[in-house]
């Protein structure tokens, strides 16, 4: 790993090459027009003096943010994942290097000599992950936390946080537009913004799932991570019209017993199918042999009537994917025969 001095210098030397920027795509072109650039973000300014050319991106939902801007040849390094990368970012992600499966260490990312950082999580850039903001900032490196996991949420506490406000896909909006204006691809974010839009416009058109209530199980058998009401399994149950059994939960992902989950007895069961390996149940096979072989699960109407969901973990967690989310149960709940 190369010293603070040196690993300034090469940031410095990284992010000075090229010439111009402009509001629109030639920013990938260019430096110096328009810059410096700052973004408010999660109480902090985030200031960039010229567009990043080697980002490290320190989850997968940023990451894929990152590559559906078109931003690829200006990553440095990807880490954290859940899932596989989404459809259609294969070639782009190959060619952009993954520090680690899960949060890389501190000196893993210097090695990378990123000149701009960003992730989802607090839990990510922040104490307890990967270093905090301060840190990477003392080293003349600008880091940006996704507005989607601090805007009306409070993280001070243990677990995933607590959702004082509704999350809306509003908010992973935002993260799209501040990503790309600070790396000068403000079109690019805009038409990223209003392709998703229509998505979830198709998706949900006419749709009326009133009365059908779901439930989401991200990970852990012995103590489910189930979905409280806020978050982006919360957006995706707006979306549709429906109901969260776990409503009543201002937590992201609380872990309740399995007792709590069968009296709730929904209707339908949404399944995180992860591929990573950090938990129990990781994958939705697991999950679905979880619940129909347990005798306190085995006789849940969801379970019985097969009416299983399976998405990925970025879909329940707030990002661009968070769309698929409301395409995939959309399209669901139609198929079971209780929406719309």
């Amino acid at each position: 790993m190369r010293g603070p001095v040196l690993f300034l210098s090469g940031a410095l030397l990284i992010s000075g090459c090229g010439s111009g920027a402009g509001t629109d795509d030639s920013a990938a072109e260019s430096d110096a027009v328009g810059y410096p650039r700052t973004v408010r973000d999660c109480g902090h300014d985030v200031r960039v003096d010229a567009p990043p050319r080697r980002a490290v991106s320190l989850n997968q939902g940023t990451t894929e943010i990152l590559l559906s801007l078109g931003l690829a040849d200006r990553m440095a390094g990807t880490a954290t994942w859940t899932d596989p990368v989404m459809k259609g970012l294969e070639k782009a992600n190959a060619d952009v290097p993954r520090l680690a499966d899960d949060m890389p260490s501190f000196e893993t990312v210097l090695d990378a000599e990123p000149d701009f950082v960003a992730a989802s999580f607090a839990s990510t850039l922040g104490t307890g992950g990967v270093a905090t903001r301060e840190r990477f900032t003392k080293l003349g490196v600008p880091a940006y936390l996704s507005p989607s996991d601090c805007a009306g949420k409070d993280n001070s506490g243990d677990g995933d946080g607590v959702r004082n406000e509704p999350l809306t896909m509003d908010t992973v909006y935002r993260e799209v537009r501040d990503l790309a204006r600070l790396f000068g691809v403000e079109q690019r974010g805009e038409k990223l913004v209003a392709d998703l839009r229509s998505r979830v416009d198709k998706a949900t058109s006419g749709i009326d799932a009133s009365g059908v209530t779901l439930m989401y199980w991200f990970a852990n058998s012995t103590s489910p991570y189930l979905a409280g009401c806020c978050g982006a399994p919360g957006v995706i149950t707006h979306a549709v019209g429906a109901r969260n059994a776990m409503d009543d939960t201002h937590e992201e992902w609380p872990q309740v017993g399995w007792e709590t989950v069968a009296d709730r007895d929904p209707d339908v069961l949404v399944l995180g199918d992860l591929t990573r390996r950090s938990q129990t149940a990781e994958t939705a096979a697991k999950k679905i042999e979880f619940l129909e072989s347990d005798p306190v699960t085995r006789n849940m109407t969801a379970v019985r009537e097969k009416r299983y969901v399976l998405l990925s973990g970025q879909a329940m967690n707030p990002t661009i994917r968070t769309v698929e989310g409301v395409e995939q149960v959309a399209a669901a709940l139609r198929g079971f025969g209780l929406a719309q």
